[in-house]
């Protein structure tokens, strides 16, 4: 099958880049669906989304990039986007750096404060295959 990038719109573009979390979709190995709330980033069209190595999300999506995220205003719930996508790559360069600029955006914080000792960040890129507001 062909998944072919879509645009995120204005609205799309707004919600991520405000303090709204985001609920990122996985498919666990069993075909279950799992669901992560997130932090989330725009890098032009492709979505950010930073966590550590190991964790379900991360583990999820190195063996099955098929994704989905859901995004509310915090102001108002019913305003809401939801994205179909795929995971394009995981990274760990500039993980760390990109955590800590999530924490400022989300939590007020210049660094992040839940890192644990020998966790490795890395962040997910998304590229969207379907917006729908």
């Amino acid at each position: 099958m062909v998944f072919l990038p879509a645009k995120l719109n204005a609205k799309a573009i707004k919600l991520i880049e405000g303090k709204n979390f985001a609920f990122l979709a996985t498919i666990m190995p069993d075909g279950a669906p799992q669901v992560s709330p997130v932090w989330i980033d725009l890098e032009g069209d492709v979505i950010l989304v930073n966590t550590a190595v190991g964790r379900q999300k991360q583990k999820n999506t190195a063996r099955e990039p098929r994704a989905a995220i859901s995004v509310a205003d915090q102001n108002n719930m019913y305003d809401k986007i939801v994205i179909r996508g795929r995971v394009k790559s995981q990274t760990s360069e500039g993980a760390d750096a990109h955590i800590d600029k999530l924490a400022k955006k989300y939590i007020g914080k210049d660094s992040y404060p839940w890192r644990q000792p020998g966790e490795k960040r890395i962040i997910l890129r998304i590229e969207p295959t379907h917006v729908s507001t």
